[in-house]
């Protein structure tokens, strides 16, 4: 007579519990991936194999897999909170050991680096200067918080209806400082090589029917430094040329610069003067005002300046087996020969999920299965118990025969 079935069922649900009470314990751990018990049979080896009559000598625990699906996406208000809706692990670094983690807690350190709540940096491709990403090998993601430099203007673009009904005037007379001499002024602020602003102001005067000079000045001046003329058909619509070269020069700006103002567009219509689009390319220097993590990864900082530039871009890894990762504790995993090469990409790509910035992504624990299953494997281990006790009697049944 044999207790090696009832100890063996004992030690498979008191595993299950254990699984199943890790489950509970971190049913609010950001990226938790909960963990399943599996059981398999045993049964004595023998030459023959073990036959169609054998009972079989109990049960064994063959394995405890993470279940990897999808947890639930929370909203935050962290900015450095990042979820990832999809397949895939962040890439961590602690001096060159790397790890993977589906906890999107990050934070920056006193040097500007992402990094998690023990320490770890969020690795990918960081952006030069320019926005320009630097894909050709993976670093630690560091925020660059220095100023954005100024761009000097070179494009200006205006669209305007010009009323056709608009006396001429002649353009002898022109003056900046009358506005009997002129028609309309269309200013507009443009930067110089400092990011300092200075406006042009495009004076337009009609000098015969369907012809308008446009004489530009800068900063209320009342030298032109630009002219051209501008001819409408017979429908109102703009023709030939379009455009204007404005030139500044020093000591107005630090350093020779011209800008191109295009007109093309604008029309000429019975109805009053419109300034319907006006577009320039410069901009002042701005400082880093926030930032966000777009769906592809990138890392867009955002200015005072009104620009916005890519930082950096986060990179995602997945597994052939992510079941073969080894886990770590910290919500972070190793690779193994049993998970296979960890194949990088960025987000949405490549089978990779999409990141959500300032977002977790909940535990996948469900508390309801959960305690349900604790129910079954606390009967299943007082029915373990009750074979055993079953067995102790007959055995005592048979040490008191005479």
């Amino acid at each position: 007579m044999s207790f090696q079935q009832g100890l063996s069922g004992l030690n498979a649900a008191s595993k299950s519990l254990d699984v199943i009470g890790n489950n509970v314990a971190n049913a609010n751990t950001v990226g938790f991936k909960q963990s399943r018990a599996e059981f398999a049979d045993v049964y004595a080896n023998a030459l023959n194999g073990s036959g169609t009559g054998s009972a079989g000598i109990g049960v064994k625990v063959a394995d405890i897999q993470r279940q990897f699906t999808q947890g639930n996406i929370t909203n935050t208000e962290n900015p450095l909170d990042i979820a990832i809706n999809g397949n895939g692990f962040f890439r961590l670094s602690n001096s060159g050991a790397i790890t993977y983690s589906r906890n999107g807690q990050f934070q920056l350190d006193k040097a500007g680096y992402i990094v998690t709540s023990s320490g770890e940096h969020l690795t990918g491709y960081v952006a030069d200067s320019n926005g320009a990403l630097q894909t050709g090998a993976l670093t630690d993601i560091k925020i660059n918080s220095a100023d954005l430099a100024p761009q000097a203007s070179t494009k200006v673009s205006d669209v305007f209806n010009l009323d056709s009904r608009s006396a001429v005037l002649p353009i002898a007379s022109f003056d900046p400082a009358d506005p009997t001499t002129y028609t309309q002024v269309v200013p507009i602020s443009v930067y110089d090589s400092q990011g300092n602003p200075h406006t042009l102001q495009s004076y337009l005067i009609k000098t015969a029917a369907n012809t308008w000079d446009v004489r530009t000045t800068v900063d209320g001046g009342t030298t032109a430094v630009g002219s051209s003329q501008l001819t409408f058909d017979t429908n109102g619509l703009l023709t030939g040329t379009t455009t204007q070269t404005v030139t500044l020069a020093p000591p107005t700006v630090p350093a020779a610069q011209s800008i191109t103002v295009d007109f093309a567009s604008s029309t000429q219509f019975g109805s009053d003067y419109s300034l319907n689009s006006q577009v320039q390319d410069g901009y002042a220097s701005g400082r880093l005002s926030s930032f966000s993590t777009a769906a592809d990864g990138t890392i867009i900082g955002r200015y005072t300046n009104g620009q916005a530039k890519a930082l950096a871009q986060v990179v995602l890894a997945k597994f052939a087996n992510p079941n073969g990762l080894a886990a770590l504790g910290n919500n972070q995993f190793a690779e193994t020969s049993d998970a296979g090469v960890p194949v990088i990409g960025k987000a949405g790509t490549g089978g990779l999920g999409v990141l959500q910035s300032s977002a977790t992504e909940d535990s996948n624990v469900d508390l309801t299965a959960e305690l349900v299953n604790m129910i079954t494997a606390q009967r299943y281990y007082q029915a373990n118990a009750q074979t055993i006790k079953t067995q102790d009697q007959v055995l005592q049944t048979l040490v008191n025969l005479r």
